[in-house]
């Protein structure tokens, strides 16, 4: 039988710099499909403490990350309680301090606006030292650039970059685009996944396209 990288290690090769970081997340808001890696030369086991920020699960929102992401080194996900009261004339958080700026003003939490969920598809790759901001979602198989700070949504199989990030290209046409949304190759089981890699890194997009074609028009119920 052929070795198939175990999802649940955390460190799935010798080098220990990538970490399969669904094997290392404890806050009960973060969720974390198999295969997605950190890479980090320092710590990469670290991800939870060092690169999501002001994660505070009672705010209520969530990071959550889909199979086959491939996160680089120093790429930060800013959670809902870094923000500041925007409603008010002063952005100034009295209420953290306590005494009488506590007694005066509401529960710190309750102040600040709420941008939802940041959410990433799957095969997403994030570049180094990215910042991704509270609320943005990411669509399966969407680039982000290295440096970028991602304000806005961006759509599946786009490469967006900049800061703020902005949309640069699509990274394949409609039809391929729908296809593999279709298909859904991160979803298959091990052994079919395996089988299938070749196609997954074949520059022949023709050959791709025919292939996903093929196994689609298979999968459909006969009429």
């Amino acid at each position: 039988m052929q070795f198939i990288p175990n999802p649940n290690e955390i460190f799935p090769n010798e080098y220990h710099t990538s970490c399969f970081i669904r094997n290392v997340i404890t806050a009960p808001n973060i969720e974390v499909g198999e295969y997605t890696y950190y890479d980090d030369p320092v710590d990469p086991a670290g991800f939870e403490k060092n690169n999501v920020l002001f994660n505070w699960p009672e705010f209520g929102d969530r990071l959550v990350i889909g199979k086959f992401c491939a996160i680089a080194s120093g790429a930060k996900f800013i959670m809902g309680p870094a923000n500041h009261r925007l409603s008010s004339v002063s952005t100034y958080p009295f209420h953290v301090f306590g005494g009488a700026w506590a007694e005066q003003s509401p529960p710190h939490l309750d102040q600040l606006p709420r941008k939802g969920d940041i959410v990433l598809g799957n095969d997403v790759w994030i570049g180094r030292e990215s910042v991704i901001l509270p609320g943005v979602k990411i669509g399966d198989g969407a680039i982000v650039a290295a440096y970028s700070v991602v304000t806005k949504d961006v759509p599946p199989y786009a490469v967006a970059g900049g800061n703020p990030a902005r949309l640069l290209k699509m990274r394949f046409d409609e039809e391929l685009i729908a296809l593999l949304r279709r298909f859904q190759w991160w979803n298959l089981p091990p052994e079919e996944l395996a089988a299938f890699i070749p196609f997954l890194c074949d520059p022949d997009l023709e050959k791709v396209r025919a292939e996903l074609r093929r196994r689609l028009e298979k999968e459909e119920p006969a009429i």
